[in-house]
């Protein structure tokens, strides 16, 4: 397989907000996971929580699969993930959709390729198309951004199901495989002139990468919510429904509010209230 030796940044990101008197915070709660939801809406919300509240919360990224780990080992407080419970998880994992995202389709700045179908996705992870020239662009090796199927985390479990026809994304001879993270995925095709990738709306939009059209339709948060762009999924917010804290369960309320699905909504992603 081709492998990419690229320098990329760390995956986690933390947020730490000091009060706005600059008193010392009251203990606060921690999640970590989706490397869709953590810059896609989470870290924000997290930092307006706690204007609010005074409430610190800490959100680390990583991934869905690292995520739900945390969690069930018991290192953090909530996951975030796009990742629908699985029966391998816990039954006490609660899994309560926070906001709304779309599968997306990136590809180089620099790559003149507009709009790819589902077939033509398939065909990349199926090994039947491996050149961006079968897409109308140039004579250009395709380099497939992925991870091993294990991996791939709620980006994967999307794809099989939403894309691939119940089948699971297969590495090529063309794939660079990648650690398990939507960020690290997207900071490859940042660079790569050649890449294509598979990604959430939510973090990819604020990527410098360009996110192409499906069948002509770009994901836009107002093509989301009416359909027209295909693909929409849940992102969720996940507690231990037996050991969560008054704390994470008001954080949740926060969320699933009015208020705090206004300031989701206003970030540019769709909120529940705009999916109805």
């Amino acid at each position: 397989m081709r492998r990419l030796v690229l320098l990329v940044l760390p995956v986690v990101v933390a947020v730490v907000v000091t009060t706005s008197t600059g008193q010392a915070a009251r203990q606060g709660i921690t999640g970590s996971g989706c490397s869709v939801s953590v810059p896609g809406y989470l870290t924000d919300l997290a930092k307006a929580y706690q204007r609010e509240s005074g409430i610190p919360v800490v959100v680390l990224g990583g991934g869905s699969i690292l995520g739900l780990k945390d969690l069930r080992e018991g290192r953090t407080d909530f996951a975030a993930s796009c990742m629908s419970k699985q029966p391998t998880d816990p039954a006490e994992f609660t899994f309560i959709t926070a906001a709304w995202d779309a599968l997306v389709f990136i590809a180089h700045r620099s790559n003149p390729v507009q709009s790819i179908t589902a077939a033509q996705v398939r065909d990349i992870y199926q090994g039947r198309l491996n050149n961006w020239r079968a897409l109308g662009g140039p004579d250009l090796g395709l380099v497939s951004v992925m991870s091993t199927t294990e991996g791939m985390g709620g980006v994967g479990e999307s794809l099989t199901r939403l894309v691939l026809k119940g089948m699971p994304p297969t590495p090529q001879p063309y794939s660079s495989m990648q650690a398990s993270s939507a960020a690290i995925w997207e900071q490859v095709v940042e660079t790569t002139p050649a890449a294509f990738a598979t990604t959430g709306f939510a973090s990819a939009r604020k990527r410098n990468v360009k996110m192409l059209q499906v069948n002509g339709v770009s994901p836009t948060k107002e093509t989301i919510i009416s359909n027209a762009y295909p693909f929409r999924r849940p992102l969720y917010l996940v507690i231990n429904s037996k050991t969560a804290s008054a704390e994470v369960r008001r954080f949740v309320d926060y969320v699933l509010s009015v208020k705090g699905q206004a300031f989701i909504s206003s970030l540019g992603i769709p909120s529940l209230h705009d999916v109805r």
